[in-house]
């Protein structure tokens, strides 16, 4: 089955709600190909490598969490980005981009299936009134010691993370990606445990220091799911094939 890209336009807008938050991007279509969809692929960062397995499996269009045109960068067209979106317009592949959208989403977002994946009961952003980068949090069923939460993301991310302290965990605070600027946030909160992607040299001295268990469980490991949950959601809902393609990366 096809759809028309502007079908798979107005889905992930419907879906994704992009016009609710303050990003650092612009999210949706960013690379215009052509207009009839049947292949979609989805991946974390529209990296050279994703884009070339793409368009070696047939992708009509890519859908990425790390798009393009960010607030902070130079917005020419040269370099590393003219080569991506070189190969993209030169094979008509459109390439749809989702960044807090995705961070956020009750369902299918990287926070929710972060906190699933955890064990978490009810997991919900700690400000839900918030447009900005989310933190969730939640309680898991039974205590656990922080070794263990590091064991389950181990072998569920498939990622050693970075652990710092050794206490009993119940309560645990997150933010996927490079969250690790709200580990005082977490502790304000209460939260035994800060679990996030990234971490910096001031956050083990936070961590000591505030008494609260950390874990750096990877920027790309706790941020594969949103995009892939989206794009079966897609397949399901408007017939197109779908696949999610892993570029690995140890950040």
């Amino acid at each position: 089955m096809a759809c028309t890209r502007e079908q798979l336009t107005a889905f992930l807008n419907n879906l994704l709600e992009p016009r609710r938050f303050r990003d650092y991007c612009p999210n949706g279509l960013q690379v215009e190909g052509r207009g009839e969809v049947r292949h979609l692929v989805t991946g974390v960062t529209a990296s050279q490598a994703l884009i070339e397995a793409a368009i070696e499996r047939g992708a009509d269009a890519i859908l990425v969490h790390h798009g393009y045109f960010w607030r902070s960068e130079d917005p020419c067209i040269v370099g590393i980005k003219a080569q991506r979106i070189r190969s993209l317009i030169a094979n008509d592949v459109n390439l749809f981009a989702y960044h807090l959208p995705l961070d956020w989403h009750a369902e299918l977002g990287n926070n929710v299936t972060l906190g699933r994946l955890m064990g978490i009961e009810n997991p919900r952003p700690l400000d839900p009134l918030d447009t900005g980068t989310p933190i969730f949090v939640g309680h898991l069923t039974a205590p656990v010691r922080l070794q263990q939460l590091a064991r389950l993301l181990h072998e569920r991310l498939k990622r050693a993370p970075m652990v710092i302290g050794e206490q009993a965990v119940s309560s645990v605070a997150w933010c996927t990606g490079a969250g690790q600027g709200y580990i005082d946030a977490a502790a304000d909160w209460g939260a035994d445990a800060f679990v996030t992607g990234e971490v910096s040299e001031q956050t083990i001295h936070i961590a000591r220091e505030r008494g609260i268990g950390f874990i750096a469980a990877g920027h790309h490991a706790t941020e594969r799911y949103g995009v892939r949950e989206a794009g079966k959601r897609v397949s399901d809902q408007l017939g197109i094939s779908h696949e999610f393609i892993d570029i690995a990366n140890p950040a």
